[in-house]
């Protein structure tokens, strides 16, 4: 069986907003954005709706205004065609890239000729954790799987690979650095879609969890998050030695200022085969080559983009040394510090243009974002192949590889 190839046509997000009650897109609800990111993808490639098979949308605290299938719901308000179904998904972070896989690999198989793939988050509004999670609270399943909260996670990988405050704290300051370099040159402006509120008066036109005077001196002052919760109450870090018994102690190494920020943000991605192409008149920009996704140690959990990448390698019959570029979410440093290190990758090559500890990690989106980062880069450095890996919560990964055509 020949597979269809799955192109993209377009990418495009919003800026993301600091994910508090003062953050400038606070006023929106998730269906809302949601809705005027689905717009700007229609209207900038004169989409006719009708021709969308899919709208699938990843969103991962899916309750009150942010649940009940979204997607269909912001199909709707977006004004596409009645024809136009929804599909809401929650792989936890890597929700927004899923989104794109799901699309994907329906187009390849021959199941429908386009998609429009993304997510949302409004941390401002609905609080991430605000839905439960049986893996936390459910003592016959927790015990059994030694749960900790992500945080323990992330100090778990940092005590185990050897990285030291200071390497977390750099990673970090390099991240803001990155970041803001890339606001200053432009880097976004083919996917960036600035952010009208109701009546119309533009409210956000840039990311604004940007904290570009970050220094070493800065973080040093932060004391370690989730240190309290490990060694006192309610006592994590014990769980974590039970599990991992070669590990004497736990190093809290992480905090506010190297970890990913709270935000509001969506993004989506315009996805179809070479005949939705010729039917809209439109020129795919990249094809994605591969992808992947697994489960994992469900403990220290964060380290799914690892075997993710292996297995999406395999699938796309690569190396690692034929990836120009890598987007690696920045759910915590020492993920990404643990992916480079796993993969001898030097840091040049990683998120180039910084990432969620400077500009935030709106759960649902952020897979879709970096997605769209990655290809705007490629078309920037004028590179070929990039691949997109996030850390999941519960123990997984998923990965994918795009390639400029």
């Amino acid at each position: 069986m020949n597979l269809e190839e799955a192109y993209i046509y377009d990418s495009i997000r919003s800026p993301r907003g600091k994910g508090k009650s003062d953050g400038s897109l606070h006023e929106l609800t998730s269906v809302y954005l949601s809705s005027e990111i689905l717009k700007a993808i229609r209207d900038r490639n004169q989409l006719d709706t009708s021709i969308i098979d899919d709208v699938i949308w990843g969103n991962v605290t899916q309750i009150g205004e942010q649940g009940g299938c979204l997607s269909r719901s912001a199909v709707l308000k977006a004004g596409y065609c009645q024809s136009t179904p929804g599909l809401s998904i929650n792989r936890f972070c890597a929700s927004g890239l899923e989104s794109v896989n799901l699309a994907a690999n329906q187009v390849k198989g021959g199941a429908g000729i386009a998609y429009v793939a993304g997510g949302v988050e409004m941390m401002s509004r609905i609080p991430m954790g605000s839905d439960g999670a049986a893996i936390a609270v459910d003592p016959t399943l927790a015990m059994n799987t030694y749960f900790v909260p992500q945080g323990i996670s992330a100090d778990i990988i940092s005590t185990k690979y050897g990285f030291s405050r200071d390497d977390a704290d750099n990673f970090a300051v390099e991240s803001q650095k990155r970041a803001n370099n890339a606001w200053l040159e432009n880097r976004f402006k083919n996917s960036i879609v600035p952010i009208c509120d109701v009546n119309g008066i533009k409210i956000l036109e840039k990311d604004e969890h940007l904290r570009p005077d970050t220094t070493m001196q800065s973080l040093g002052a932060l004391n370690p998050s989730f240190k309290e919760m490990g060694k006192n109450m309610p006592g994590f870090d014990n769980v974590a030695i039970q599990k991992y018994p070669e590990l004497e102690e736990i190093h809290h190494i992480h905090h506010a200022g190297n970890s990913s920020g709270i935000v509001d943000g969506s993004a989506a991605v315009l996805i179809g085969n070479k005949k939705f192409g010729e039917i809209a008149n439109l020129k795919p920009r990249a094809k994605i080559i591969a992808t992947s996704r697994v489960g994992t140690d469900p403990t220290i959990m964060l380290t799914g983009p690892i075997p993710a990448t292996e297995r999406v390698l395999k699938s796309a019959k690569m190396k690692i040394s034929d990836i120009d570029i890598f987007e690696i979410n920045e759910a915590f440093a020492s993920v990404v510090l643990r992916f480079m290190q796993a993969f001898d990758v030097g840091h040049e090559k990683v998120n180039i243009n910084g990432g969620a500890i400077a500009m935030g990690h709106p759960l649902g989106a952020t897979g879709t974002m970096i997605l769209g980062t990655a290809l705007d880069e490629l078309e920037r450095s004028n590179k070929n192949v990039a691949l997109i890996s996030l850390c999941v919560a519960s123990g997984m990964g998923s990965s994918t590889i795009i390639e400029r055509v």
